[in-house]
């Protein structure tokens, strides 16, 4: 609704421009070409600006319906200066057939009778009509082209704010889907309630968890400022969140982390594989009475990094996931830091699911705050 009303909004100014033409183009006639003075009576004045009137009123809505058509055509086929060349004598076409239809008229009206006004028309009106059609039709095409670019300019640059503002949004979203997932109530509530149990039994396993839930809170309310990291250091956030997990699921949580040669500096997009574990943890661990394994996977080869976390959980349908799922979020965050660069492949079934991540190797950045302190770094 809101395009179909620019649309008539914009055809309205087009003909409200031509309407200005076509009565500057009659005024012009009528002083530069038809002898009126301040002298003239007001009759005669009438006569000549109605007929520099007709000749207008029926050359300038040709050049208003035809000229954009062209002008469009040519600029995709010539360049300048041949490009006004066929614009120019597509102006010198249409006002000779414009002038010829209004003789036609006035000798139909008896305006104009007797012999010789095929003669009387190409010696004066015919002239007068090229002239002043060139006069405004070029004017009129250079402003109309002008502000056709300027249009497309702005929608090129409204499109462009556009997505940049839905790559913010997606960005937000999957900041605050990070920080949330992290900072849940019933994950602070089991991981604190783990670590009171463990204070008395186990002192160095509550200090090791604190810190681990402490590396963890850091990698996530830190997301907004270093979008990318050090595979070795995201690895130190999975690490952390897998052995919290782990006192809460025991044996029914297995992991693994293997490691290529040449990626561990490699960078990748912050609480990527956080929110992939997660998953793994949330629909293969969880529902099941005996749990589940859970692989993560890194490797570098032909100027990629891929990283692939893998369970052997029940699986799902990747196509009904619902919108705004985790690797929806992610998808979105792997494009705007990335663009086609980079992939997210998803293959699952009964007893297997696996969800790949693919991006541009890039060596990491020296970042003095990217050193996540974990006593489990190690294992």
């Amino acid at each position: 609704m809101a395009t179909d009303a620019g649309n008539r909004h914009w055809t309205w100014r087009y003909w409200a421009r031509i309407g200005a033409v076509i009565v500057a183009a009659a005024t012009v006639v009528m002083l530069g070409f038809s002898g009126v003075t301040w002298h003239t009576p007001w009759r005669q004045v009438g006569e000549a600006f109605g007929i520099a009137l007709l000749f207008s009123t029926i050359i300038a809505p040709m050049l208003a319906v035809v000229m954009p058509r062209v002008a469009r055509a040519v600029r995709c086929r010539y360049v300048f200066p041949f490009d006004w060349l066929v614009l120019v004598a597509t102006m010198v076409g249409l006002a000779t057939a414009g002038s010829f239809l209004a003789i036609l008229i006035l000798t139909a009206i008896g305006y104009l009778k007797g012999a010789g006004i095929i003669a009387t028309w190409m010696a004066g009106s015919l002239k007068i009509s090229i002239l002043i059609t060139l006069m405004f039709g070029i004017f009129t095409t250079v402003l109309e082209s002008m502000r056709s670019r300027l249009n497309e300019a702005t929608v090129a640059l409204r499109t462009k704010e556009r997505d940049e503002a839905e790559a913010r949004r997606l960005t937000a979203e999957a900041q605050l889907a990070s920080i949330e997932s992290r900072v849940q109530p019933h994950f602070l509530f089991n991981t604190l309630n783990s670590i009171a149990a463990l204070v008395h039994d186990d002192p160095e396993g509550a200090e090791r968890m604190t810190g681990q839930l402490a590396s963890l809170l850091r990698s996530a309310l830190d997301s907004t400022g270093t979008p990318l990291v050090p595979l070795e250091e995201e690895l130190r956030v999975v690490r952390a969140y897998l052995d919290i997990e782990r006192v809460r699921f025991g044996d029914r949580l297995r992991y693994s982390v293997e490691l290529g040669d040449g990626t561990a500096q490699k960078l990748v997009p912050r609480m990527a594989l956080q929110t992939l574990v997660e998953n793994s943890v949330k629909y293969a661990v969880f529902p099941s009475r005996d749990g589940a394994s859970i692989v993560v996977r890194a490797s570098a080869s032909d100027g990629r990094v891929r990283v692939t976390v893998e369970d052997d959980g029940p699986g799902f349908d990747p196509a009904t996931r619902p919108a705004g799922h985790g690797l929806d979020l992610l998808a979105g965050r792997l494009a705007m830091l990335f663009g086609d660069r980079a992939s997210l492949g998803v293959a699952s079934r009964p007893g297997s699911t696996r969800v790949t991540i693919d991006v541009p190797a890039e060596s990491a950045i020296h970042n003095p705050e990217s050193a996540i302190r974990n006593p489990q770094s190690a294992s």
